[in-house]
């Protein structure tokens, strides 16, 4: 019997949108469902005290190329945003509020979907209500919600859980209690999925 497993996920990361395609690849293969963790990478980042690879000239240099490899092992369309690094906070806070609409799925696909296929520019609070919109979604009313105290203390605590578990980057996979970090660990995570 196939088991589910813990994606915990941030925007902001290329891998993390490399993994989250191949992800929704496998439960469709496989009919399960991957349990979407949404964390704030920067504050897990800080917590962890890891610098980004933004934050590294020599690593972020390389990761445009490697990303682009990963994209074309996979056969899944790729752009690496002009305007990286997008500022994720409200969007992350957004998927805390999709998750109680019941929309999590559909506003988590067109964001990453916006982000790195498309490469829209989505530090751009505009773009960002016509994304919204375009779900069937009143972008007022949502995106007040998303700054609501109890939204913002949720994602807080989300990701310090995260951090306890041992996260430290995203993306990150748990399942059967043991950690898994990185798209180039995704056959690790199937395979143990699947014990």
């Amino acid at each position: 019997m196939i088991k589910s497993f813990e994606f915990y996920f941030d925007f902001g990361s290329p891998y993390t949108y490399i993994a989250h395609k191949e992800i929704r690849k496998f439960e469709k293969e496989n009919s399960i469902e991957i349990k979407y963790m949404p964390i704030l990478l920067g504050g897990l980042l800080k917590l962890a005290e890891i610098k980004a690879n933004i934050d590294i000239p020599i690593k972020a240099k390389y990761m445009i190329k490697d990303c682009k490899l990963w994209a074309e092992k996979y056969n899944i369309e790729f752009k690496f945003n002009n305007y990286f690094p997008i500022n994720t906070l409200d969007l992350m806070r957004c998927v805390l509020v999709a998750e109680k609409n019941g929309c999590n799925k559909k506003f988590i696909d067109k964001i990453f979907d916006s982000i790195w296929k498309y490469g829209l520019n989505l530090n751009d609070n505009s773009i960002i209500e016509k994304l919204i919109k375009n779900l069937g979604i009143n972008p007022k009313t949502f995106l007040s919600e998303s700054i609501d105290l109890k939204i913002k203390d949720e994602l807080r605590e989300r990701t310090d859980e995260a951090h306890k578990k041992g996260i430290f980057g995203s993306p990150s996979f748990i399942v059967n209690n043991k950690m898994f970090w990185g798209q180039d660990r995704l056959e690790f995570v199937f395979n143990e999925s699947k014990k």
